[in-house]
């Protein structure tokens, strides 16, 4: 690797294996600063249900694109691309090594490998789905997307409604498949990429993944979701940990029910983070207190 080229450090890993903590630490070492690639870390009325980093975590090494957003502002995966890749210019000015942190394997994504323009929406064929969704539900927006694209519906998360309307929206107007319009080759990006897995045994995973749970409950999550409950059609909030508690006061489920689905769907939701971060060859899987194995790992690599 040349001795000039800039480096992006690419820490991945599901929720709860502790990305925060390593990469604090991982920033110190190395003297940079943190980029997060999480979607629901941008909000900054988000914070108890996405596990935030503190001020006090985040106080001796900079982060970036930490709460940053209102969840009434529009976000966009290529506004996310377009302001990483501006702000890693300013950061590589300073610092030969950045450490992206990714929770969101479509936002890792968009950083490392870029992705492709989709065409602008359209109000009259947007406003036809969101109606179709609003009164007959998600099922017939879902049986489209399988007929029409199966090997996008294999992929994506069948509870984010937004993202199967832009699917489909996408398709009816280039009359082509969404899946075939997204990335298939890495786009050259002006920075050498180092890909760091973290992961622990499922059973200390999963231990984690149920205390965090039970500390999100205690530290208030019910008082942020009631204060967010006219946005709950918020994409970022279509998901684990704001989801469970609607359907709770939509009187789906009781309570312990409630924190069971609350947990339960939490490991769902790492076992899918991870399977996504495996699909990279290229990726050091390592515990997360390797952490001078790590260092010495990419110190070899840009050496």
């Amino acid at each position: 690797m040349s001795e000039q080229k800039k480096v992006l450090i690419v820490v991945v890993g599901p929720t709860a294996v502790g990305k925060t903590d390593f990469c604090v630490k991982l920033g110190q070492e190395l003297k940079t600063e943190v980029v997060y690639a999480d979607s629901r870390q941008f909000y900054k009325e988000m914070q108890i249900g996405t596990a935030r980093p503190t001020k006090e975590e985040m106080k001796d090494v900079p982060h970036h694109f930490v709460g940053h957003l209102s969840i009434n502002q529009e976000y966009s995966f290529g506004h996310y691309e377009k302001d990483t890749l501006l702000l890693l210019d300013e950061l590589f000015q300073k610092h030969r090594c950045v450490i992206l942190s990714g929770g969101s394997g479509m936002y890792v994504d968009a950083v490392c490998k870029g992705i492709d323009p989709m065409p602008s929406s359209q109000e009259e064929i947007r406003n036809k789905l969101n109606t179709l969704f609003k009164e007959k539900g998600i099922i017939p927006l879902l049986e489209t997307l399988k007929e029409k694209d199966p090997e996008y519906y294999d992929k994506v998360d069948r509870a984010n409604s937004q993202r199967i309307i832009r699917a489909l929206e996408v398709m009816e107007i280039t009359g082509t498949t969404y899946s075939s319009l997204r990335n298939k080759t890495a786009v050259q990006r002006p920075f050498e990429i180092i890909t760091i897995g973290l992961d622990r045994d499922r059973k200390e995973l999963y231990d984690r993944i149920n205390l965090r749970m039970d500390l999100m409950l205690e530290n208030g999550l019910l008082d942020e979701v009631e204060r967010l409950k006219n946005y709950r059609q918020h994409n970022a909030l279509q998901t684990v940990g704001y989801r469970e508690i609607f359907d709770f006061w939509d009187q789906k489920f009781d309570w312990p029910t409630t924190v069971e689905l609350l947990k339960r769907n939490s490991r769902r939701y790492a076992k899918k983070q991870l399977s996504w971060f495996r699909r990279n060859p290229d990726t050091h899987w390592v515990h997360p207190n390797q952490l001078k194995d790590v260092i010495k790992y990419i110190n070899e690599k840009i050496d």
